[in-house]
Parts: structure tokens; C-alpha cells; sequence
């Protein structure tokens, strides 16, 4: 593992235009150019996670590994390992040069044979990290504890029918919250991997809320007694590795929120093949939050049409993304949250370089998607179009309904007498799809 990992690509990645032939340049992304005054880099926020593209061999359930990551290699010290790990991350995120990284727990620090000794794994490691973020001005978008990989969660954590399991994930929670904290992070992310059933036949569903609820409670005090001012986030998803998990979607995490006294406490980190996953849009699950004033962050990949798992695929839709930017964009923007690529490449994308053709594709899809989103908001037009639909509410029979004037007898009265009669009114959906489409075609111009 000695020396540069990527010794072929330079650094960092140049801005090259849609007609350069440079694999290693971008064709949108630039960092400094300004979108609706702020800089690109400052509304998009880019992550890059260590799990999937430093933590994963390449390896799927019909085969084994098939990347070359040496730190790997279970004859190697584990603690030498992590080290080697960390001087191939902070190479690449230094050659990309995006502006944050994301990692669990276990993605840079091996677990001990106690938790103690895990626990000093960690903090050497934390060390290490800092070491490295001073060098290159890198910083932490959120941090996060692994508590589905272990054979002792496979029942889930907080969930778990065993308490000492819950007590075990308490722990490893607070020392990654802690590390989070004294690393700068942004925000501490909570995925229920496991939090979920297999069968209902041995799942007493009460009991497993009520447990969730208090591990989440115990989280948020200690984030307060810290003085930890980032975001607690919580990641949904509707299924997978468990055949139900409780984090369903955005929906459901809201309503599990507030039956559980837990509003203001935590906000939501989003996935694109998670949305999809739920049988929803992306752009519905991010106008949902956003609704509810719930957005935090934002994982970017994509599924593939044809599979029904969580394949973590670089984005490479700017249809798909265009509108949840939009979105994003029209209600303010990101404050602790940003992109964060959850996505892995595929088993037989095995040269070291493919890692730099991933991220920059994903990359300028999502600049390209700014570009986009960026125009629909400046012409107003899909705006104008939303508020002309509701108009009415803006009148004297909605102002009327909406603060509580209005009784049922009264609406019903007027009905009967003849002074209420809607007639339909078109939706026009063809005509704003046309009004997407024509800014997403603009900005290729761009």
C-alpha cells in the first residue's frame, strides 16, 4: 500500500467543457461559477462515502471480490490496514476535489476484540482522520455508527428482542456521535439497517416502536449534552435487508416522529433508490420533506428499472434529478445537509481509475441538474403556473373555509342554493412537463 494509490490521474480534476475528450476533466461541474449568485460547490454540497467505494470488495452474493483494495486483505494488522484505507481516501477525495466525505464507524476503524479496544481503534483512527482533514481542508458531512453488519444485529438494534443488543448499539452510537462531534461534522446520520421484521410471526410491533422511540430520544439528549450543533438525521427506507423496516419513507418517519414526541429532534437524509424503493418518485419523497420542513441531506444514486433492489448506482438521469433540485433550490437551499454519492460501482468496474470516471459522471449530472433547476426557478413560469391552480384559495369562499368561517351547513347551504357549481378545470400537466423539459434543453446550452 505504499505510495499513491491513484499514481495515473493527477489532480485535482479540471474543468474541461462538453467538448473536451479528457475522461478526467468535468464537462459541467465548476466549482466557482455562479448559479442564482451562489457558488456551484455551495449548493450542491458534493459528499463522497467511504463505504461502498473504499469498505467494499466488489464482492455480491454470487461472487467474490473482484476490486483491488489491498487494506482488505485479512492478513494485514487491522490498524495498518485503516491507515493505508485512509492515505487511498483522502488521495482521491484530495484528485476529485469535492468539498466533504461521509463514513460509518467500521468503514475506517476495525472492531476490537472488546469494546474497549474497539473503542481505541476509533480513537487513534479520529486522530488520523483529523490529521488529514487539517492537510487538505476536506470536512465531514455527517458520520454514522454500522449497526446492521455484525452478527449480533441480526435481529436489528434498537429493535432487538435482546436489551443488552440495545444497549451494545447505545454504546457504539455515543462513540460515533462523539466522533462526529470532534471531527466537525455537519450532521450524525441513523439508519435503521435492520430496524425492521423478517416475520410477524415472532415480532411484537408495539414493543419494537416503543424501543426505537427511546433509542432515538437517548440519542438526541446526548447530541445536546455534547453540544453537538449539527443535524440528527434519519435515513428512510421501505425494505432490505428485512423484508418491512419501520423507516419506511418519508411518510412514515414523520408520522413516527410526531406519535413519539420527536419533532424538532431530527430531520430526514434521502435516497434516491430508497424513493424508488417505496413504490414513490425521488421528487415526491424531497417535496414531501420539504413540505414539512424535514429535508436534511440528500443521498444521490439511482436503481436500474429492470431490478427491484437498492443497486446504489451513480446518477446519471438529469430528468430524474432536475426536479428534486428544483425543489431543493426553491425552498432556500441546503443549510447542513448536501449530495452525498451513496453509490457503488459496478463489480466489473475493477480499474482503480473507474472510481474518478464515477464521480465525475455523477458529478456533472448533478451540476447539469443545478443548471436545469436553476432556470425553471428564474423563469417563474412553473411557479406562476402552481399558483394560478390555486387561486381560489386566495378568495373569500377558501380564506373563509381554511380559517374555520365556514361551517359544513353554511358550504352546504350555498351548494344547495345554486351559488357554488364548479365546473372542471385542466390540470395541464403536458403543458409543465413541456415547461421542464424546455429548461432541462436550455441548459445544455449553458
Amino acid at each position: 500500500m505504499e505510495g499513491q494509490f491513484f499514481p495515473d490521474v493527477p489532480g485535482p480534476i479540471p474543468f474541461g467543457g462538453l467538448d473536451s475528450g479528457d475522461p478526467f476533466a468535468f464537462k459541467v461541474y465548476q466549482p466557482d461559477r455562479l448559479v442564482l449568485g451562489k457558488r456551484m460547490e455551495d449548493h450542491l454540497r458534493i459528499a463522497v462515502c467511504l463505504w461502498h467505494s473504499f469498505s467494499w470488495p466488489g464482492s455480491d452474493v454470487f461472487g467474490s471480490a473482484t476490486f483491488d483494495r489491498p487494506w482488505l486483505d485479512p492478513r494485514l494488522d487491522p490498524m495498518l490496514a485503516a491507515r493505508g484505507r485512509l492515505d487511498a481516501v483522502f488521495e482521491f477525495l484530495s484528485k476529485l476535489g469535492v468539498p466533504f466525505f461521509c463514513f460509518h464507524d467500521r468503514d475506517v476503524s476495525p472492531e476490537g476484540r472488546t469494546f474497549a479496544e474497539t473503542q481505541a481503534n476509533l480513537d487513534a483512527t479520529v486522530a488520523a482522520i483529523e490529521g488529514h482533514m487539517a492537510r487538505t481542508g476536506l470536512k465531514l458531512l455527517w458520520g454514522t455508527a454500522n449497526l446492521f453488519s455484525h452478527p449480533r444485529y441480526a435481529a436489528g438494534a434498537a429493535t432487538n428482542p435482546d436489551p443488552e443488543v440495545f444497549a451494545f448499539a447505545a454504546a457504539q452510537v455515543k462513540s460515533m456521535l462523539e466522533a462526529t462531534h470532534r471531527l466537525g461534522g455537519q450532521n450524525y446520520v441513523l439508519w435503521g439497517g435492520r430496524e425492521g421484521y423478517e416475520t410477524l410471526l415472532n415480532t411484537d410491533l408495539a414493543r419494537e416502536e416503543a424501543q426505537l422511540a427511546r433509542f432515538l430520544h437517548l440519542v438526541a439528549e446526548h447530541k445536546h449534552r455534547i453540544g453537538f450543533k449539527g443535524t440528527l438525521l434519519i435515513e428512510p427506507k421501505p425494505q432490505e435487508p428485512t423484508k418491512h423496516q419501520y423507516d419506511y419513507d418519508v411518510a412514515t418517519v414523520l408520522g413516527f416522529l410526531q406519535r413519539n414526541k420527536l419533532e424538532g429532534e431530527y430531520q430526514l437524509n434521502l435516497e434516491v433508490n430508497h424513493a424508488t424503493l417505496a413504490g414513490h418518485s425521488f421528487h415526491h419523497e424531497v417535496a414531501l420533506a420539504l413540505a414539512h420542513g424535514m429535508l436534511g441531506s440528500i443521498d444521490a444514486n439511482r436503481g436500474d428499472v429492470q431490478n427491484g433492489w437498492d443497486t446504489d448506482q451513480f446518477p446519471n438521469s438529469v430528468d430524474e434529478l432536475s426536479l428534486a433540485v428544483y425543489e431543493i433550490m426553491r425552498a432556500g437551499g441546503f443549510t447542513t445537509g448536501g449530495f452525498n454519492f451513496d453509490t457503488k460501482l459496478r463489480r466489473q468496474s475493477m480499474d482503480h481509475d473507474d472510481l474518478f470516471h464515477a464521480h465525475i459522471g455523477g458529478i456533472d449530472t448533478l451540476a447539469q441538474s443545478l443548471l436545469a433547476a436553476a432556470g425553471m426557478i428564474e423563469s417563474g413560469e412553473l411557479e406562476r403556473l402552481r399558483a394560478e391552480r390555486y387561486a381560489g384559495w386566495t378568495g373569500a369562499l377558501g380564506r373563509s373555509i381554511l380559517s374555520g368561517d365556514a361551517l359544513l351547513e353554511v358550504l352546504a347551504g350555498r351548494v344547495l342554493a345554486g351559488e357554488i357549481d364548479p365546473k372542471p378545470v385542466s390540470g395541464r400537466q403536458e403543458r409543465l412537463e413541456n415547461v421542464v423539459n424546455q429548461q432541462i434543453w436550455a441548459s445544455n446550452r449553458g
